[in-house]
Formats: C-alpha cells, sequence, structure tokens
C-alpha cells in the first residue's frame, strides 16, 4: 500500500509535470509565431528604412550640393561687398576733393564778384566825373563815334584850335578845393575801414587756424583714449573678444568718420554693421562705457539698454555699471529681472485704484555696504 501510494503520487506528480509542459510548449509555439510575425514585420520595416536612408543619403548630397554652393555665393557677395565698400570710400574721397574745389571756386567767384562791383563803381564814378566836368555821356559818345565820318585835316585843324582856346581859357571851379576835402575825407575813411576789414579777417583767419588746430589736437587725444578705454571695455563685456576704432580718413581729422571693428568671441573680425542686435548693443554699450570712463558726468541715464542682451551679458552690464558707482549715479529703465536685482531703489508706477497711477518705489540697499563706503556711494536706480 505504501509503495502503491507512493507510485500513485508520483504518477500525479508526473502527470503534473507533463501538464505544465504542454502548456509552457504550447505557450512557446504561441511565442514562435508571434516572433516569426515579428520577424517578418521587422524585415518589412527594414526595407522601409533601408529605402528611406536611401532618400535620405541622396537629399543629404543634395544639401551639401547646395550648401557649398550657397557658400560659394557668400563668399562672392563678400567679396563684391568688400569691393563695393572700398569704392564707397574712394568716391567719398573724390567727393571731398571736389568739395574743396567747389570752396575754392566759391571763393574765387565770391573774389571776381567783389572785383566785378568795384570795377563797376568805379566805371560809374569815372562817367560821372567825365559828365561833370565836360557835360557829356561817354557811352554815347564811345557809340556815336563809330556813326560818324573820319575826320579830315580841316577838322584836325579846327580841333588843335579849340585846344589853344581851351588851355589859354584853364580851367575854372570854384567848388574845387571844397570837392577835393569831401572826397579827401571819403578816401581816408574808407581806407581806414579797408584796413579795418583786413585787420579782421587776418585776425578771424588766424583764429579759425588756432581753433582747427586745437580741435585736432583734442580730438586726437579724446580719439586715443576713448579707443585705448573700449579695446580694455570690450573685452570685459564680451568675455573675450577684441575691438577698436578707425579713422575712416586719419590724414583729415576734422571731416574724418569713424568705423567700429569688433570681434566677438568665436568669431572673425569684421564690422559693427554684420553683428546681430544684442552684440549691436553690448558692443554700443562698451562705447559709452568707454566714453563715459573718459568724461564722467553726476548723472548717467540708459533706458532699455539690456532690452536685446542675454542672462550672461545682462549680468556683466551690471556689475559694470555697479564698478563704475563710485563717482557717477545711474538711472536705468529696465524690465529684466537681473537688472532689478542689481538696483539700490526701484520705482514703479501702480495703479491700485482704475485709471489712478500711483508711482511705488523700494529700496533694496545694502546697509553695510553704503556704511563701508563712507557714505559717498553713489546710488543706481531702475525705473
Amino acid at each position: 500500500r505504501v509503495r502503491a501510494a507512493a507510485a500513485k503520487q508520483q504518477l500525479e506528480g508526473d502527470r503534473a509535470a507533463v501538464e505544465r509542459l504542454q502548456r509552457t510548449l504550447e505557450e512557446a509555439n504561441q511565442r514562435e509565431t508571434r516572433l516569426g510575425a515579428e520577424l517578418t514585420e521587422c524585415a518589412r520595416q527594414q526595407g522601409e528604412l533601408a529605402g528611406r536612408a536611401s532618400a535620405g543619403r541622396e537629399r543629404l548630397l543634395e544639401l551639401v550640393e547646395q550648401a557649398s554652393a550657397a557658400a560659394s555665393r557668400v563668399s562672392e557677395l563678400r567679396s563684391q561687398f568688400e569691393a563695393a565698400r572700398n569704392e564707397l570710400g574712394e568716391r567719398e574721397l573724390e567727393m571731398r576733393k571736389v568739395r574743396s574745389t567747389i570752396d575754392v571756386e566759391i571763393e574765387q567767384a565770391n573774389t571776381l564778384s567783389l572785383r566785378e562791383r568795384e570795377v563797376t563803381l568805379a566805371l560809374d564814378h569815372l562817367l560821372e566825373a567825365v559828365y561833370e566836368k565836360h557835360r557829356t555821356d561817354v557811352r554815347h559818345e564811345l557809340t556815336d563815334h563809330h556813326d560818324r565820318p573820319l575826320p579830315d585835316a580841316g577838322i584836325h585843324d579846327r580841333i588843335r584850335e579849340l585846344q589853344a582856346i581851351v588851355e589859354r581859357m584853364g580851367e575854372i571851379n570854384l567848388t574845387a578845393i571844397e570837392e577835393y576835402e569831401e572826397r579827401s575825407t571819403r578816401y581816408e575813411y574808407l581806407s581806414g575801414q579797408k584796413l579795418d576789414l583786413e585787420t579782421a579777417l587776418s585776425q578771424l583767419d588766424k583764429a579759425i587756424r588756432q581753433m582747427n588746430r586745437k580741435s585736432r589736437q583734442m580730438f586726437r587725444d579724446t580719439f586715443h583714449e576713448v579707443n585705448g578705454r573700449f579695446k580694455t571695455m570690450f573685452p570685459r563685456m564680451f568675455g573675450g573678444g577684441r575691438a577698436e576704432l578707425r579713422l575712416t580718413d586719419p590724414e583729415d581729422l576734422l571731416e574724418s568718420g569713424i568705423d567700429i571693428v569688433a570681434e566677438p568671441p568665436g568669431k572673425k573680425l569684421t564690422s559693427i554693421e554684420l553683428m546681430s542686435g544684442g552684440e549691436k548693443a553690448l558692443t554700443a554699450v562698451s562705447l559709452i562705457f568707454a566714453i563715459f570712463q573718459y568724461k564722467p558726468s553726476p548723472f548717467c541715464l540708459l533706458d532699455e539698454v539690456d532690452a536685446p542682451l542675454d542672462e550672461a551679458n545682462i549680468e556683466r552690464y551690471c556689475d559694470m555699471i555697479r564698478s563704475m558707482t563710485d563717482r557717477s549715479q545711474f538711472i536705468l529703465i529696465s524690465h529684466s529681472k537681473t537688472t532689478m536685482a542689481s538696483a539700490d531703489i526701484l520705482y514703479g508706477v501702480t495703479m491700485e485704484v482704475p485709471g489712478v497711477s500711483k508711482l511705488v518705489s523700494v529700496e533694496l540697499r545694502d546697509d553695510e555696504r553704503f556704511e563701508g563706503a563712507g557714505g559717498d556711494y553713489q546710488q543706481t536706480q531702475v525705473a
């Protein structure tokens, strides 16, 4: 009985094992069917992906060719731009030369016009003198002279006879002394006026030369100082790079323009016109701070200067302003949280009641910082 019970129990265990194996076999068959279907689908997807990869490779080759053509076009356009820019510089130089020539010719025309008026006045005076002395109009006589027949010997004899009679009679002018004194006084007055005008003209010309010389010296000194500070300020604002100011015409400082050439970190040296909006703004801020360091003022108002800047540049912008608050007070108009956080006092406008605006101020001062500055610390205010 014991063996029979053990055999029965073993039979039941074997039967259960067989059932488990059958279920496992069925699950394996189902899994095999499912994996076969998945393998077929994967093969189909692999074919599609291979087709897409081939099409993408062809599209990539086309895009590479287009990019190469675009790069060649950009290089060509850049060459054309540089050529046009050089031509523009030459045209501007020629225009300055033509303007100088025009100024000289205008001055000569004015001189000739003045000379013409002087000759006209002298001619009128001569005609009046001849008319008063001989009671005849020289212009009429000159015109009438060509219409008369040539004088013969008898007329010449009569002319000589009349001239002899006139010479024997002599000239009688009872008002000659008064006329001489009057014209002599007039001549002395005009001579004095002429001398005064020449003296004043000489003094004005000397003053203009001195002003031009002083202006050139002041412009040269200011340009070099601001350029040096700009070269130092630009890397601090950009975190690297370099920039400088260049004169378009170093030989003529009073007529020369100024080019701003900048090289931000990771870019080639180029003109400010080819920069992005943020780079232009930061370059302009660098130049303004360089000028401000050279000639500081008690107050400085900056309106939305940080609008096109990102957070990193705004932080450098605020640090630079903070470094200059020891000698100036800055008033900033901004919507940047970073700029507001760096200020000492905030001013804003709120509307608690509809239609009624109210000014609100918040002090963000650091008392220890103010005490350490000895009472001379300048404020930074943001509206």
